[in-house]
């Protein structure tokens, strides 16, 4: 036969009036949300960024042109660009050739950093690249080249310059 002492805690127990906590034990246990955000920055530049000199007789000399590529990193991400002309004669400091498919003429030209054309620009980070930081929206970088003289054959001249983002 049961007991008293039996019957009303199990009667409460069955009607929730008995706090749970009574009833069995807790186990407790946490975990972390995680999120890692990755730096990232890209490099805009392309026919919009073409650096052209336009059109000139042989006699003309410093001609200078100049044009825009941009850069959008990750906010205080800090980044290197670097310029490197694809005709470069084996050198990496800004100076490329510009040449053309129905002459064998080669124009030297140079890149530079500033409009005063006194910081040439080049691929060696720490030495001729562009340094800054992100801030997360685009930042226009402008680039300056030079051509010492037009004195070469007539014709269409060019070169492709290879832009690097270092981050």
């Amino acid at each position: 036969m049961l007991s008293k002492k039996f019957l009303l805690p199990a009667a409460l127990a069955a009607l929730g009036c008995v706090p749970l906590s009574s009833m069995a034990d807790t186990a407790t246990a946490t975990f972390d949300v995680l999120l890692t955000i990755t730096a990232t920055c890209d490099i805009s530049a392309g026919a919009g960024s073409n650096i052209n000199f336009g059109n000139h007789i042989r006699s003309e000399t410093d001609l200078a042109a100049d044009n825009n590529i941009y850069v959008t990193c990750s906010n205080n991400t800090p980044y290197n660009i670097g310029l490197l002309p694809t005709n470069t004669g084996a050198t990496a400091n800004g100076t490329g050739n510009l040449i053309s498919p129905v002459s064998s003429d080669q124009i030297p030209y140079a890149l530079w950093q500033d409009s005063a054309h006194s910081v040439p620009w080049g691929d060696t980070v720490g030495t001729n690249t562009e340094a800054g930081t992100g801030t997360g929206d685009q930042q226009t970088v402008p680039v300056y080249a030079t051509v010492a003289s037009a004195d070469y054959t007539p014709g269409d001249y060019s070169d492709t310059v290879t832009v690097t983002v270092t981050y």
